[in-house]
């Protein structure tokens, strides 16, 4: 068995109408939401032996912010490709993951996370958490599975469980997608 995690960034703002894509930042409600995510990680005692993840801005400061909340620096590696990548690329670059890792992390950008979650996780009738995912991923929420296999190679359609999906708003309310 193998544990993956996803983190998708945190909410970042459209200010700055000049700001290329990659290199939007996050609001003030981005930088909340992923400390508290990181506060929920290192409560639910979540930890990974590996980490990817997009380099964009917004994206280097959600798992800069994650720290800062969960306790541990996060050092992931950079890799361009998971930058708005799909599904597919995004399982191309769990299947490089080393093979001495048994969790993974993974921070990027929607709809690949959403869209992997959703093809990794068997549709099954009365599946709370894969409906949730299926009606939404919002910024900063997380996702973790446990995948059947016993190699990152291994990890294919349909062969991961859902173990918890937690939205920021969840933990706050304010957080949510009606809050200021």
């Amino acid at each position: 068995m193998k544990t993956l995690i996803l983190l998708r960034h945190a909410k970042s703002g459209w200010d700055d109408h000049g700001t290329r894509d990659f290199d939007r930042r996050l609001n003030a409600k981005g930088e909340r939401a992923a400390r508290l995510m990181g506060q929920l990680m290192r409560d639910r005692g979540l930890s990974w032996d590996h980490a990817i993840a997009s380099p964009a801005a917004r994206v280097v400061e959600t798992l800069e912010q994650v720290s800062v909340g969960y306790g541990r620096t996060i050092e992931p590696e950079w890799d361009r490709r998971a930058y708005l990548a799909s599904a597919s690329m995004l399982l191309d670059l769990i299947h490089a993951a080393p093979a001495e890792a048994e969790t993974l992390l993974m921070s990027g950008h929607n709809p690949g996370l959403e869209e992997l979650v959703l093809m990794l996780v068997p549709d099954r009738t009365g599946d709370p958490l894969r409906d949730e995912v299926e009606a939404k991923f919002p910024t900063a929420s997380l996702a973790v599975m446990t995948c059947n296999g016993d190699n990152w190679g291994a990890i294919t359609a349909g062969k991961c469980t859902l173990t918890l999906f937690t939205r920021p708003r969840d933990l706050d309310p304010g957080l949510g997608p009606d809050a200021d």
